[in-house]
């Protein structure tokens, strides 16, 4: 007598095949995807560039490992060679070279060139017990200068150790990204919007310092969202958010800008909005002029920024004003206000010479109807931008877009 299925099993043993058919499916999906696999990439001098620094390739603390001292010629970066990052998880160990100095160790990633890269770095202390701000720091890199100066929210405390690795997981979806640092329980940096104008390219590292046991999980972004986080200045009308900008112009040394500078009839205008934070970016419209210092300029440069504040009445209206590097501010065309943004000189403003709403506010003097205010902005260092923001809007109107 022959065996017969029993037509009350076949169904559960058909739903079993198929869910094996699935999941087999799922699986080799994802590692067409790369989702789910661990890249070990050796420290090893066959995977590295290393036309632009010295670096020794060693075994260091029984591991294999890369020591970086830093050029002559500032940031020369050990570039991976031949791998191409987007979104998942990088991590690695980095250890000061001489923890009794004060060192930068750096790690880039969607790096196109290295002028267009995002860019995390540790700047340790002998003295790691002191509290501080500054111990760590994201910055997009622009037409080849870094922004570190413009991005001042993207900084923190970091618990840095001098004498024993640091462990440090970029976790990056998208436009987000967040930062570990030994402690892989609590980020030490967490960044709503990567501001970097490169979307995919290779890793680099630059020191002084010890690189080891480097891993990528190729789009492993532990759930992290990849659009922009909220920007909770945008419920602030107060800010200035719409500009009209000058094409950009060379400034003598030393000079500053006065009446006679100011724009006439035929100047020719185009419209600019600010970023996230009310930022008026103006390294993403103009650039920086490269030299051998990394991204200082040879020559001062500068724009007008102009707009228009309507007033119900003649009153004093006051304006907070964040700004790289110098300001001159006029408003219906007389000399109001200049000021000063200097790193690293005594005159640079709070917080440390970077821009921030809280690097000055002053009062405007304006009349009934329209006042024209129109900010000369000059740049000599590193990155250049204003915020500009109203203290209060009563019986004031400025457009927003």
């Amino acid at each position: 007598m022959k065996n017969k299925l029993n037509p009350h099993k076949i169904k559960p043993l058909i739903t079993s095949m198929l869910c094996l058919f699935l999941l087999n499916t799922v699986g080799m999906a994802q590692v067409k995807s790369g989702k789910g696999k661990t890249i070990n990439i050796p420290f090893e001098a066959s995977r590295w560039d290393t036309i632009k620094q010295h670096a020794e390739f060693l075994t260091y603390k029984n591991v294999k490992a890369m020591k970086i001292v830093r050029g002559k010629n500032g940031n020369n970066q050990v570039i991976l060679k031949d791998f191409n990052f987007t979104n998942g998880t990088i991590e690695f160990d980095t250890q000061p070279v001489d923890g009794s100095k004060p060192s930068f160790m750096s790690v880039y990633f969607r790096q196109q060139n290295p002028s267009e890269s995002e860019i995390v770095y540790l700047r340790t202390r002998p003295d790691e017990s002191l509290q501080r701000n500054d111990g760590i720091q994201y910055a997009p890199i622009l037409h080849g200068i870094n922004m570190w100066n413009i991005y001042n929210q993207f900084q923190g405390p970091a618990p840095i150790r001098n004498d024993d690795w640091n462990h440090f997981k970029l976790v990056i979806s998208g436009l987000q990204m967040k930062v570990y640092l030994n402690n892989m329980e609590r980020p030490v940096l967490y960044i709503p919007r990567l501001e970097g104008e490169s979307h995919a390219g290779t890793i680099a590292f630059d020191g002084p310092g010890y690189f080891a046991n480097l891993t990528i999980k190729p789009n492993e972004t532990e759930g992290l969202s990849p659009e922009e986080g909220a920007d909770l200045t945008n419920h602030d009308i107060n800010y200035i958010r719409r500009w009209d900008v000058s094409a950009s112009q060379f400034l003598e040394n030393g000079r500053e800008l006065i009446i006679k500078d100011l724009p006439t009839d035929t100047t020719k205008w185009k419209p600019i909005l600010t970023e996230r934070r009310g930022l008026i970016n103006l390294t993403r419209v103009f650039g920086g002029v490269e030299n051998r210092y990394g991204g200082v300029q040879d020559k001062n440069r500068y724009v007008w920024l102009k707009t228009i504040i309507h007033s119900t009445k003649e009153q004093i209206a006051r304006i907070q004003l964040g700004f790289s590097n110098e300001v001159y501010v006029f408003i219906n065309r007389g000399l109001l206000y200049v000021d000063k943004n200097q790193y690293p000189e005594p005159i640079r403003k709070y917080p440390d010479g970077r821009l921030d709403i809280a690097n000055s506010a002053f009062d405007i003097p304006l009349k009934a109807g329209d006042n024209e205010l129109i900010i000369g902005v000059s740049n000599y260092f590193y990155g250049w931008g204003i915020v500009a923001r109203m203290q209060t809007m009563d019986g004031l109107t400025v457009l927003q877009q």
